[in-house]
This record gives structure tokens, sequence and C-alpha cells, in this order.
């Protein structure tokens, strides 16, 4: 077993990358109004900003700044994957080990975070968040996915809505 070692730091700001276990799946956009609850009830015990926010049929990217004296994003992850998992029957593919582990097979066990050194970094990691559905294929602007922060950002004046055309 690897032991891979997470970067907490108190008040930071992170991107990360969540995935489905079933890489073949679409849940993510198909129960777009389940993930957004899911969201907004760890968000009122566990507060955290949400900088940018990508959801992709089977994986999302999102950058997060976690409350100055806070540096708990798994935990947050956590909640949010088991909340959103409680809403699925008990019938996705299981391997044997998450049979015998009594875990669902709804997300990959583990996600990828990077904490945002600069403010370059961030930058480039928001404009990925945002291109990646382009990236994908699944459209070909970025104003033209409807599962993105990008447009809230458009409506702010971070953006422009034709960004990236």
């Amino acid at each position: 077993m690897s032991f891979y070692r997470r970067n907490f730091v108190q008040g930071g700001t992170y991107f990360f990358t969540v995935t489905l276990a079933d890489r073949r799946q679409a849940w993510l956009v198909d129960y777009i109004d389940v993930l957004r609850e899911s969201v907004f009830k760890v968000k009122q015990c566990r507060p955290f900003q949400i900088d940018a926010w990508v959801v992709l049929p089977d994986h999302m990217h999102a950058i997060w700044t976690l409350p100055e004296n806070d540096g708990d994003y798994s935990g947050r992850w956590r909640e949010i994957k088991k909340s959103f998992t409680k809403t699925f029957p008990l019938n996705e593919e299981r391997s044997a080990s998450r049979w015998r582990n009594g875990e669902r097979g709804i997300w990959q066990r583990r996600f990828w975070e990077h904490t945002i050194k600069s403010e370059l970094d961030y930058k480039r990691h928001i404009d990925y968040v945002y291109f990646n559905p382009v990236k994908h294929g699944l459209v070909e602007k970025v104003k033209d996915w409807p599962y993105s922060s990008f447009h809230r950002d458009v409506r702010l004046g971070f953006y422009p809505e034709n960004w990236c055309i």
C-alpha cells in the first residue's frame, strides 16, 4: 500500500479532481441537483469558499479556499461524497475489496489535490477548470457548459462570456 501524504494548510486554497469509480457513468450531471444539495449541506456545517468548480459526467474539478484556521478539506470531500452516495440504491458494481470493507462503488477512493502556491498558479488552475469541458469534447465553447461556476464569474466580470474562443 502506498502512503500518500497530503498537504494541509490552514486557510489554504486548493485545486481538486474528484472522480467516479466507474468512468462510464454520467451520474454527476445526471444527478446534478443531488450533488448541489450535498455541497450546500456540507458548506452549511463546514464552510469553505468555492473559487471555481466544473462538473463533468464522470469527474469534477474544484478550487476551494478554506477558513483561516481550518485545513480539513478531506473531511469536507468525505461528507460530500457520503451525502451524494446515500441517494443511490445499493446496486452499483463493487470490487471484492469494497464488498469486504462495506464500501460503496460510486467514487474513486482517493482524490487529487494541489495546494495553490501563487496568483499565477491560481489563475492557471481556474482556467484549467473552466476549459475542461472543451478539453473533453463536451462542448465547443466554455460558455456552453452549464455545470460550471464560469457563468458566475462572467456575471461578476472576472471573465468575458466569449473567453477562450
